[in-house]
């Protein structure tokens, strides 16, 4: 037997072959099987995890708007009551000073009045006291004569009517 001839090399060869081929079924095909169906397993649920997730995630993004929608409408509802509550407290202030405006206008207009009929009295009382002055001015002049105080008498006493 010669070992380099073609038929003795393919016999070798051959029997390599079967034996490692045996020896891979045997002991390294299953474990290299098992490898391969634990990965696509894990690239698998790896997969179902990041669909998973995706969609997840689009919920919370679906989850962040709608609180981004209820928030501008919290925020415009408070902007409104802040608007409103600004009127009603800015009426009521102007409500407020014209009303005291009112009051201090009539306790002015009753001041000015009570200081006119003051005024007034005090005009009259002088007017009276100056009238009174010229009217004993004048009948001291026009009694200072005897005669003129008779013609005076007589006057008045022709002009009664006694019943």
């Amino acid at each position: 037997m010669n070992l380099t001839s073609p038929e003795t090399l393919i016999f070798w060869m051959t029997l390599f072959f079967l034996v490692f081929f045996f020896l891979l079924t045997k002991f390294g095909w299953k474990p290299i099987l098992n490898a391969i169906k634990e990965r696509e397993k894990s690239i698998e649920e790896a997969l179902n995890e990041a669909e998973r997730v995706q969609a997840e995630m689009m919920k919370l993004k679906s989850d962040n708007e709608q609180m981004l929608r209820e928030a501008r409408e919290q925020r415009e509802q408070i902007l409104k009551e802040a608007r409103e509550l600004k009127e009603k407290m800015l009426a009521e202030a102007r409500e407020e000073v014209s009303k005291v405006r009112n009051e201090e206008m009539a306790k002015t207009k009753q001041l000015i009045e009570s200081e006119k009929q003051a005024a007034l009295k005090e005009i009259q009382t002088e007017v009276a006291k100056i009238s009174l002055e010229i009217a004993e001015k004048v009948l001291k002049e026009q009694f200072s004569d005897r005669e003129k105080q008779l013609e005076y008498i007589k006057k008045n006493l022709s002009g009664l009517k006694v019943n």
